[in-house]
């Protein structure tokens, strides 16, 4: 498989003064005994393959950003190598590379330029630019009169219009409204197609689940995880829930525990379930000692807000699911409902009534509902269990 970009080794380091001049004499007498250093990536390391989609994710001043910059070659580490095969096109903030006193126009051509088109060949894209942005009527305005809005479809049209091999994007597909942000989906997905190399910083955990190959984490600097969405993402909530002292990921006495789960829809479809469809939740439990008193429970929980939209517990349905003494199968069957599109998680517990907790996994297993038009909003339906010895 051929490497499009090449991450090796790459450290950023940025001083940060605490305390400010503000005269003169104390910018003389200032010592650098005032400043500290601040290392926003360490050691980063890894391939992104021609053709793939990376999403790079991790919470606010991981080094997301900074690491986009690197690659864009606005930012130069202060140790490692980055290399990258084709023309590459960035979009890293709102308004980035537009002067803001010259026109629309005028930023569009300069911008073609900073990315290696000539003037003839800017001529030949700047109709379908400017249709992209919808912005016609604008063109000849300075773009500092322009909205976030605006600047960011202006920018978004110009870094897909100029043919790049790479494309860099930092969270733009959170900006504008929502018929742009399909239309710059829309545009990701031709790319896919036609096999660029793309890599997006994002807090939409759902978009990187939903369009991309491959994932990486950043945490303080430095590469945490690697590898599918799912996981990647999954690894990511768990850090950030984690500073809530009431979150436990996976833990439990382990008297009786979940060996396996599986989502399934109405359809056949693993891990997905359509709107106005059904699916089953089917948890497997195994245990070496007899367990009289085990209850199972589920939550599905929005990957958007963290919230749960749909819980169930057979103790809570009227069901018993007897001594566990070897394994056990326990389906809870969820009717048709007006799921939200969007990404979200399944949580599985056991535990007694006495609030004895045998295993819980934490959002641990993904659900996603393709795209849907209903809002996203606690779900009244109730589920109903069946219990058999395997």
């Amino acid at each position: 498989m051929t490497t499009a970009i090449r991450i090796d080794g790459i450290s950023k380091v940025f001083r940060l003064y605490r305390e400010r001049p503000t005269t003169l004499k104390q910018r003389l007498l200032s010592s650098r005994s005032r400043s500290e250093e601040f290392w926003a990536l360490r050691d980063v390391t890894f391939d992104i393959a021609e053709g793939s989609s990376l999403g790079l994710i991790g919470a606010n001043g991981s080094g997301k950003t900074t690491l986009l910059k690197c690659i864009a070659g606005i930012l130069r580490p202060n140790s490692g190598t980055i290399t990258y095969r084709g023309r590459l096109a960035a979009l890293l903030e709102l308004g980035a590379g537009f002067h803001p006193d010259l026109t629309g126009r005028e930023n569009v051509y300069l911008n073609a330029s900073f990315l290696g088109l000539s003037r003839r060949e800017t001529d030949r894209i700047y109709d379908d630019v400017v249709a992209f942005a919808e912005l016609e009527d604008f063109m000849d305005n300075q773009v500092k009169f322009y909205s976030s809005g605006m600047l960011v479809r202006l920018g978004f049209a110009v870094a897909v219009h100029v043919d790049p091999e790479v494309l860099l994007i930092d969270e733009v597909l959170a900006v504008g409204d929502e018929s742009f942000q399909r239309r710059c989906l829309d545009r990701v997905r031709r790319f896919q197609s036609e096999g660029r190399t793309i890599v997006l910083v994002t807090h939409a955990l759902d978009v990187v689940r939903e369009v991309c190959d491959e994932a990486v984490m950043l945490d303080h600097g430095r590469v945490t995880a690697i590898g599918g969405p799912d996981g990647v993402v999954r690894t990511l909530r768990h850090r950030l829930l984690s500073d809530d002292p009431q979150f436990v990921p996976e833990e439990g006495t382990r008297e009786v525990e979940i060996s396996g789960v599986a989502i399934e829809s109405e359809g056949g479809l693993q891990d997905t379930v359509r709107s106005g469809e059904g699916f089953t939740i089917t948890v497997d439990l195994r245990s070496d000692v007899a367990v009289h008193d085990a209850a199972v429970s589920f939550a599905v929980v929005s990957a958007s807000t963290n919230r749960p939209v749909l819980e169930g517990k057979t103790s809570l349905l009227g069901v018993s699911v007897g001594t566990v003494d070897r394994k056990k199968r326990v389906r809870f069957r969820i009717p048709p409902a007006p799921w939200a599109s969007g990404g979200y998680f399944v949580s599985v517990g056991l535990d007694s009534p006495d609030g004895r907790l045998y295993h819980v996994q934490t959002q641990h297993y993904p659900l996603t509902v393709p795209e849907a038009d209903h809002l996203l909003m606690p779900l009244a339906v109730q589920p109903t269990v069946e219990v058999e010895d395997l």
